[in-house]
């Protein structure tokens, strides 16, 4: 079955990954969390590498619970840190705290990430038509604004490139290849 070409001859995760939850729609906060804490962990590394810790990353993070998280004190941080299971970048920790609290605040106002995401493309994916991986961006516009506002609003750790990972994650962006087959994708 055709794929995307970054998901041919892909270990089993990598192929689970791209065949159920790259470009899916997904509005679960929790969900939502937990891609924006893994691109965000990604950056300098490969997704391979982030997949094989994901597992430890759900378990290590209270399984991207947002109050939980939020909650973290700098003993939660000491253990994260010693953690060889998940990415121990120190930065890179600080950020998923720094944006649990803020979407903890978020979420005490009624607001939500999914909501305020999915507004900039009126609650709708975009679908691209690229031919190759080659033709695929590392940033685009929309990734770059949404950037820019997230850092306005006090987030961490999310350049336009990251952001643009993060909205393919979550399916406000399809960027699947025209020739990937592959349930959801075009076909």
């Amino acid at each position: 079955m055709p794929r995307c070409d970054w998901a041919t001859d892909a270990t089993p995760l990598m192929t689970r990954y791209h065949d159920y939850e790259w470009g899916v729609p997904s509005k679960d906060e929790q969900y939502t969390f937990e891609m924006l804490t893994l691109e965000l962990m990604q950056a300098g590394l490969s997704w391979q590498t982030i997949l094989n810790k994901r597992a430890n990353f759900q378990v290590a993070f209270n399984h991207f619970d947002v109050d939980k998280v939020a909650a973290y004190t700098q003993t939660d941080v000491m253990r994260l840190r010693n953690d060889t299971g998940i990415v121990r970048n120190r930065i890179k920790i600080a950020a998923t705290i720094n944006n649990a609290r803020i979407l903890q605040t978020w979420h005490q106002q009624g607001q939500t990430l999914n909501a305020w995401l999915w507004h900039y493309v009126d609650g709708h994916p975009v679908i691209h038509h690229y031919a190759t991986a080659a033709d695929l961006p590392a940033q685009t516009p929309l990734s770059a604004q949404i950037s820019h506002d997230m850092k306005k609003a006090g987030f961490r750790f999310v350049g336009p490139t990251i952001i643009q990972s993060f909205l393919q994650a979550i399916g406000i962006l399809d960027d699947h290849l025209v020739t990937c087959t592959i349930n959801h994708c075009h076909a």
